[in-house]
């Protein structure tokens, strides 16, 4: 059993951070590791990139987003109460390198994702522009923690209700167009930003790297269910990444597989409502 020490919700409380004591995970996760979280004994396996990590403390950082009825029925956990299980770390961590001039972009919940790799790579001595974007103002996340860690920020609301109007996609153009000192982007978000994105970066050949979240259950590579096409290899993300190159990922078929249970998503999660 693992205890929630602290839950916090936001942006409109459909964005939940659990601070969970697991010190055995904290002791050991890298940036771009994830764990798996079970709620109960008969809860579903949901995977989750770990947002940061306190290692004196023995905490570990999760944020989600409540999309279906496991995700919902975890958010209703508060602190002081348990998780069945966490399971890690899992997957490879980031590789971590002084190469000057970064640019990590984020979306939606992929800048809970991107600001423990941020963390890493600001304490390697990189010089980090950020990109972090929402829908609307209110779906905005860890704005103050990044502003903290990069040494440029630019956000951005699709609505235009706070920071740029459009999409992070316009800000990052803007650099890459002015600057050429850039070594390397990192995106995570939906797999449409992440896709645009690195259709943009390849025009500059700059190396840019993703963060995947396919379907996933085991964890360990055995179900194969989270099988992605990489550089026309198949590859499975939970021990192959999460991390992989951009621009060899087959997104499309990325797509086709990550939508595949969305009306059952929906369907269960209005059941348990009712």
């Amino acid at each position: 059993m693992y205890e929630i020490v602290q839950k916090q919700e936001m942006a409109k409380g459909t964005i939940i951070r659990f601070d969970i004591n697991a010190s055995k995970i904290a002791a050991k996760i890298k940036p771009g590791q994830f764990v798996i979280v079970r709620v109960n004994e008969t809860g579903e396996r949901i995977p989750l990139t770990v947002a940061d990590v306190d290692r004196l403390g023995g905490t570990i950082t999760i944020i989600f987003q409540v999309v279906g009825k496991s995700t919902a029925l975890m958010s209703s956990l508060n602190t002081g109460e348990f998780l069945k299980d966490v399971v890690g770390p899992l997957g490879k961590e980031t590789p971590i390198t002084k190469l000057g001039t970064i640019i990590v972009v984020g979306g939606g919940t992929g800048i809970a994702i991107l600001h423990h790799l941020t963390k890493a790579l600001k304490e390697a001595g990189n010089f980090i522009i950020g990109i972090i974007g929402a829908r609307e103002k209110e779906m905005l996340i860890l704005e103050e923690e990044m502003r903290l860690l990069c040494d440029e920020l630019i956000v951005t609301t699709d609505d235009g209700s706070y920071g740029m109007r459009g999409f992070v996609t316009q800000p990052l153009e803007k650099y890459l167009g002015e600057r050429n000192d850039i070594k390397e982007v990192y995106a995570i978000g939906p797999i449409i930003m992440m896709k645009n994105i690195c259709n943009l970066t390849k025009k500059y050949n700059i190396k840019t790297m993703v963060s995947l979240n396919p379907i996933m259950i085991d964890g360990t590579g055995m179900c194969g269910v989270c099988r992605i096409t990489v550089g026309n290899k198949t590859k499975f993300c939970c021990v192959d990444g999460p991390d992989f190159d951009g621009h060899e990922v087959d997104f499309e078929e990325l797509e086709k597989r990550n939508s595949m249970y969305l009306k059952e998503e929906k369907d269960a999660l209005l059941f348990s409502i009712k």
